[in-house]
C-alpha cells in the first residue's frame, strides 16, 4: 500500500502517520541496546557527575542505531532479503515494521533520515565527551569503532554481509557499557568488562534466533550469517555454544574471576530463562519465542548486574 501524494500542507493526521513510519523505521520499539547507560551508570556508582554525559551519550546512541537500522532496511529492500523475510509467506512476521516495503516511505527518505539520524548522533556523541569527567583515548578509539561499524553494518562496506553480523551484534553492545563506564570513572574494572561482555552477548543471543528464521532469505542474496553458512545442525551448535560460553562466564567470573562469589547465584534466575530460550528455540524449534525469551533473558540480565553493582555500593559503603 502506498501513500496518496499530498496537493498541499500535510494534515495533522498525514504528519503522525509520517512520524509513525519513520519511528518504526528507526526501530524505536528495541530499545535493549540502550540498557548499556543505565549499566555503565551502575559501575560508575550512580555518581550524579556521570548522569547528563552518559544522558547526552544515551540519546546520541538512539540516533546513531536509528542511522544503521535505516540503512539495514534500504539495503534489504534493494536485494529483495527484506520481501522474502517478510512477504506474504511469512505471516507471522510484522511487515508494518518495513515502511518501506509498505511504501509509507521512499528509498530516498529513508538513506536521508539514515544520514541525518547518524550523523546528529555521532555529535551528540562527541558533545557526551566534551562534558564527561573523563574522556581517555581508549573510549575515544572504541565509540569511533562502534560509530563506523553501525553505519556500515549494511551500507558501504557492509559488513554483516561479509561475515562479521554476529560479531558487531555483540561487540556494539559492549562497546556502549565500557564507553560509558569510561567516561563516567576514567577506566574498567575486571568485573566491568565481564559485564559489558554479559550484555553484548544479549542481542547476540536473539538475533541469532532472527537469523535462523531469515537463513534462506539472506543466503539468497549472499548474507553470510552463521545460520545461513552453517546449514540448521552447524547452527544449532553454535547457539547451543554460545549459551554455554555465557552460563560458564557467569560462574567463572564468581568462582575464579572478579566477580563476588555469590554472582552465579544472583544470575541464576536470567540464566534459567537463557536456558529455557535455547530448548524453546534448538530443541522445540519455535523460533519466534525463543527471540521473546531471549529479550526477556536479556533485560533480567541487565536488571540483575545493575542491582549487584547496586549491593556492592551499598556494601561498600557500609
Amino acid at each position: 500500500m502506498t501513500m496518496p501524494l499530498s496537493q498541499g500542507p500535510l494534515a495533522p493526521v498525514d504528519i503522525r502517520l509520517r512520524l509513525g513510519a519513520y519511528a518504526r523505521l528507526a526501530k524505536l520499539d528495541v530499545w535493549d541496546y540502550y540498557l548499556a547507560l543505565p549499566l555503565a551508570w551502575s559501575l560508575a556508582g550512580f555518581r550524579p557527575s556521570a548522569l547528563v554525559p552518559l544522558l547526552v551519550f544515551g540519546l546520541g546512541t538512539v540516533l546513531v542505531v536509528a542511522g544503521s537500522v535505516a540503512f539495514d532496511d534500504v539495503t534489504g529492500y534493494r536485494d529483495g532479503s527484506d520481501a522474502a523475510n517478510y512477504g506474504p509467506d511469512a505471516p507471522a512476521r510484522k511487515l508494518a515494521r518495513k515502511p518501506l516495503l509498505t511504501g509509507e516511505l521512499s528509498e530516498a527518505e529513508a538513506i536521508r533520515f539514515g544520514w541525518l539520524t547518524a550523523g546528529a548522533g555521532a555529535g551528540l556523541w562527541v558533545l557526551a565527551f566534551a562534558v564527561a569527567p573523563f574522556a581517555p583515548l581508549w573510549t575515544i578509539l572504541v565509540a569511533a569503532v562502534c560509530l563506523a561499524s553501525s553505519v556500515q553494518y549494511s551500507w558501504g562496506l557492509k559488513i554483516s554481509y561479509r561475515g562479521w553480523q554476529e560479531v558487531f551484534l555483540v561487540g556494539f553492545g559492549a562497546g556502549l557499557v565500557l564507553v560509558g563506564t569510561g567516561l563516567s570513572t576514567g577506566g574498567v574494572t575486571g568485573f566491568g568488562a565481564v559485564q559489558a561482555v554479559l550484555f553484548g552477548l544479549g542481542p547476540l543471543l536473539f538475533g541469532v534466533y532472527s537469523n535462523t528464521r531469515d537463513a534462506e532469505g539472506d543466503a539468497a542474496v549472499g548474507r553470510p550469517t552463521v545460520a545461513a553458512v552453517l546449514g540448521p545442525l552447524g547452527n544449532k551448535a553454535f547457539i547451543a555454544g554460545l549459551t554455554v560460553a555465557e552460563v560458564s562466564l557467569v560462574v567463572t567470573a564468581a568462582g575464579l574471576g572478579p566477580a563476588p562469589w555469590w554472582f552465579g547465584l544472583a544470575m541464576l534466575p536470567a540464566m534459567g530463562v537463557r536456558v529455557a530460550q535455547l530448548r524453546r528455540g534448538v530443541g522445540l524449534g519455535d523460533l519466534l519465542a525463543a527471540r521473546s525469551f531471549g529479550l526477556r533473558a536479556h533485560r533480567s540480565t541487565t536488571a540483575t548486574l545493575i542491582a549487584v553493582n547496586l549491593i556492592l555500593l551499598v556494601g561498600a559503603g557500609s
